[in-house]
């Protein structure tokens, strides 16, 4: 069966008598265009199922109303939260959004990067991929003079607005609370240190070690995708080490949440064996047994300060305006894993 053959303005020009321009200038509400011409080629547009392409009018008019968003991946309460806040925001103001996920995946970063500039999207408010140690996929947006706003995960050298929580702080407080728990031995299970979000949560871990006056063991620390999967493995490797600590850091509740799995399989009581804290404070952290501590990123908050500096930026594209680096604090929800006394 033959592909059916794409409705053009020309179409709808043959079928009322006028010009292909007179059915452009209806379509985009042109003044100069009878109210009785513009009912009649919208009738005939919807009897023929026209669909407009968005594509050639950005060209035409140098502004598509779509914003791309970029994110690690989209089973996440925390980055499905954010979107959600960006597109409320933005619909109001006349935004289509048009979301990709990467899977933590560079090669698929720079695919979308390439899909949303060929889109003429107005702007790109992204956060990395795990995997994404290279810049200049993202510099080629900047360079396109594309409003670009980062979250999250989001590196200085682009030298591009920021939205995210301190995530050296996020790990001095989860450290204070573990050695409050009578921790003496804490390990951590981070992304990858490439990545600057993991790297300020190494070093928080590592200082507020060293604030206790406990050790810092490098066979404690641990680079990873942070998925279910991977906390299981590396839990299953720190539980083999001939000293095994007692409180354990990981920086998403996911890779916790397979950690946890680990430790009732081996029979080991959370928290009086082993305390567990996570991050991002999914909502499933709160339902599982034992409930998983965890790090509250403020993901609406989030998403509307990204949208928000977006709109900024396309309101005002030839000023000069200092960059916005917003540094939310971090809040630490203390359930049953990490509960001792």
């Amino acid at each position: 069966m033959g592909n059916k053959k794409k409705t053009t303005i020309k179409d709808i020009a043959n079928v009322l008598g006028i010009t292909p321009s007179a059915v452009s200038k209806a379509l985009n509400n042109h003044p100069r265009i009878s109210q009785q011409t513009k009912d009649a080629v919208i009738q005939v547009a919807e009897n023929l199922n026209y669909q407009p392409n968005h594509l050639a009018s950005a060209l035409r008019k140098g502004k598509s109303n779509l914003v791309g968003v970029i994110i690690p991946r989209a089973n996440s309460n925390f980055f499905s939260s954010i979107i959600e806040k960006i597109e409320d925001i933005l619909n109001v103001e006349g935004y289509n959004v048009i979301i990709s996920q990467s899977n933590e995946s560079f090669e698929k970063e720079c695919r979308s990067i390439d899909a949303l500039l060929f889109t003429q999207v107005d702007g790109i408010i992204a956060s990395m991929a795990n995997e994404t140690i290279k810049l200049n996929y993202y510099n080629k947006i900047k360079q396109k003079g594309i409003p670009l706003v980062m979250f999250d995960r989001g590196e200085n050298d682009l030298n591009v607005d920021y939205v995210g929580i301190d995530d050296y702080m996020s790990s001095q407080i989860v450290i204070d609370h573990l050695v409050e728990q009578g921790c003496k031995r804490i390990a951590h299970i981070s992304g990858f240190s490439h990545t600057r979000i993991y790297k300020n949560r190494i070093r928080g871990y590592v200082d507020a070690l060293k604030k206790h006056n406990l050790n810092v063991e490098d066979e404690l620390i641990y680079e990873c995708k942070l998925s279910k999967r991977e906390g299981k493995e590396i839990m299953k490797k720190i539980l083999n080490l001939p000293l095994k600590p007692d409180g354990v850091f990981v920086s998403s509740d996911y890779a916790a949440l397979g950690a946890l799995e680990v430790l009732k399989d081996e029979n080991i009581r959370v928290p009086e064996d082993i305390a567990l804290v996570g991050f991002s404070n999914e909502p499933f952290s709160a339902i599982v047994n034992p409930g998983i501590s965890s790090i509250e990123q403020h993901s609406e908050k989030i998403g509307e300060l990204a949208a928000k500096t977006f709109l900024e930026r396309i309101a005002n594209p030839e000023k000069e305006v200092t960059l916005n680096k917003m540094i939310l604090k971090p809040e630490l929800i203390v359930r049953a894993s990490s509960k001792r006394f």
